[in-house]
């Protein structure tokens, strides 16, 4: 069965810049913790909520698509699929926009109007998930090519936040992590081997599916997130990563040292988390972890987006060299894990 590619990559941050330390300064109520020192994060990305300009997840798609398409071999009228995966699904302003499909009005915008339209959610890995079946339409023969996009206008989770934390410790406080963002990647059919993604594969486990709940306020009119990072970042949540890649190579006969990555893309939620994640992961694979990628203390959680704008970033710095292997995990509410495995020579930004 033949295998696809990233065959060109876009993205889209706005330009306002808010940092913690003015996000904290808010709080009426200060955290018992230096949230900047454990998350990582110091500045983040707002949409531009001026009327005259105002961005919303379908506004920082359609920048992300262009911007995709600005590099890609094809035009938008050669896209057989569009796949929108975001969280948020603002357009016009309007909190959620559910029909007709937020794809179908980004590929009217992008010009890409014989192409197949579907929206998709699964939380933060939303556009992972996006890959993961167009990955499959690919392989099948379904289609030849298509576009996995997302825009994601999530902090105004923050602001509620804001208004609404009483506590030192208060589930609403992983809002204040979060950033805004588009991006979007085309698939197509692998040429070589040097261009591919060799597998990906997805897992989810509910029995961690109450530690992260998005949903209308308790207190206010505001959407709200409620998370119990204590629970979210703890061993037992992190191995169902690990176990399932295990499985993956015990069923093949191989291991994650026989790899070989040169890097690692994990979901960009908490600069304290990822080295006890690569920690773990040492352990139960027995191999050193390759060099980890991120881009969170700049852009914070961007949700969906978060490995497609590691990649964005690092590529167009050229520090990701051609016939590079990168492992990408993704982790979101559900719970969902996995992993995507890919070798990129010819992607640019």
């Amino acid at each position: 069965m033949p295998h696809s590619r990233f065959e060109s990559l876009g993205a889209y941050l706005p330009e306002k810049i808010v940092t913690t330390t003015e996000l904290v300064s808010r709080l009426n109520t200060a955290p018992a913790f230096d949230l900047e020192k454990v998350t990582g994060i110091g500045e983040r990305r707002v949409h531009d909520t001026n009327p005259d300009s105002y961005e919303d997840s379908y506004t920082l798609a359609v920048k992300a698509a262009d911007d995709c398409l600005s590099r890609s071999q094809y035009r938008p009228g050669d896209l057989d699929v569009v796949i929108s995966t975001s969280i948020t699904r603002s357009k016009h302003g309007t909190r959620m926009y559910m029909q007709p499909s937020l794809s179908s009005a980004i590929a009217k915008a992008i010009g890409a109007i014989d192409a197949i339209t579907f929206d998709l959610s699964n939380a933060c890995a939303g556009m992972m998930t996006g890959t993961y079946i167009l990955d499959r339409m690919i392989r099948t023969g379904i289609v030849r090519n298509g576009m996995v996009v997302s825009g994601e206008a999530i902090t105004p989770i923050a602001e509620t936040a804001v208004e609404e934390i009483s506590e030192q410790y208060d589930l609403q406080f992983a809002s204040l992590t979060v950033g805004d963002s588009g991006a979007a990647v085309v698939l197509d059919r692998a040429v070589d081997d040097r261009d591919r993604i060799e597998y990906i594969e997805l897992v989810t486990a509910a029995q961690f599916s109450e530690l992260c709940l998005g949903m209308p306020s308790e207190k206010s009119q505001g959407v709200a997130l409620y998370t119990d990072n204590r629970q979210m970042h703890n061993e037992a949540r992190f191995l169902l990563w690990t176990d399932t890649q295990r499985a993956y190579y015990a069923d093949r006969g191989t291991s994650f040292a026989d790899e070989n990555f040169d890097f690692l893309i994990h979901h960009q939620f908490g600069a304290a988390a990822i080295p006890f994640m690569n920690a773990i992961a040492e352990r139960e694979f027995g191999s050193p972890m390759p060099r980890d990628l991120n881009v969170i203390s700049k852009y914070g959680n961007t949700s969906t987006t978060s490995h497609f704008i590691v990649l964005h970033d690092y590529l167009s710095r050229g520090e990701i060299p051609a016939g590079s292997k990168l492992l990408m995990v993704p982790a979101a509410s559900g719970v969902v894990g996995g992993f995507l495995s890919t070798t990129i020579s010819s992607l640019k930004v």
